[in-house]
């Protein structure tokens, strides 16, 4: 009778802890470090890119200092941002990223307009190369960050269900800050386009 208590008692807790969920909280773990170090990289590229671009912008329109300044300065938050995997589990610091990332998508889209301005600039092929590549990176960062919000979600409903949640709980798997848009009321207006000029 004791020996029959016992094996069921073992079987029991097999089956336990196969179904507790911790090998799937690694994996999905990984994921989303693996998920995030793809952003941080695009993101390298992208400050990686901007000095070229600034120098060439400069050459055409030295008397667009403010905007090329502003770039700079974007630049230089953003790349002495310290990202370590502890921003992933802190919510503050992680709109802190958003933010200067954010800032800096700005700056370039005001030195984009800018070029507008200049034919003999956009004529330039140092610049339309340099263009296409900072634009070719916008696409890999939103790709990048599309990866990254899906392998959030699948750790954080991994965390949020029952019943890896007790796992969550009690080996301290927090749900992870998701991408979030910083200025969701302004982008949910429709531009409005005038071509009677």
């Amino acid at each position: 009778m004791k020996t029959i208590l016992r094996v069921l008692l073992v079987v029991t807790m097999v089956s336990l802890l196969s179904a507790c969920g911790y090998n799937q909280f690694q994996a999905k773990d990984e994921a989303v470090n693996a998920a995030w170090a793809e952003v941080v990289n695009q993101y390298q590229r992208r400050a990686d890119l901007i000095p070229n671009l600034v120098n060439t912008v400069r050459g055409y329109a030295s008397h667009e200092r403010e905007t090329l300044e502003a770039v700079t300065r974007a630049r230089a938050a953003a790349t002495s941002f310290q990202i370590t995997p502890e921003v992933l589990n802190n919510p503050a610091a992680f709109r802190q990223f958003q933010q200067v990332q954010g800032e800096l998508s700005s700056a370039l889209s005001r030195l984009m307009a800018v070029s507008e301005n200049y034919p003999q600039l956009k004529a330039d092929t140092g610049f339309r190369d340099l263009q296409s590549q900072l634009e070719g990176t916008e696409n890999r960062i939103t790709v990048a960050r599309q990866r990254y919000i899906q392998a959030v979600q699948e750790y954080n409903i991994l965390a949020r269900s029952f019943p890896t949640n007790l796992t969550a709980m009690m080996f301290g798997y927090k749900p992870k800050p998701s991408f979030a848009v910083e200025n969701e009321k302004a982008i949910s207006t429709a531009p409005k386009v005038d071509f009677g000029k």
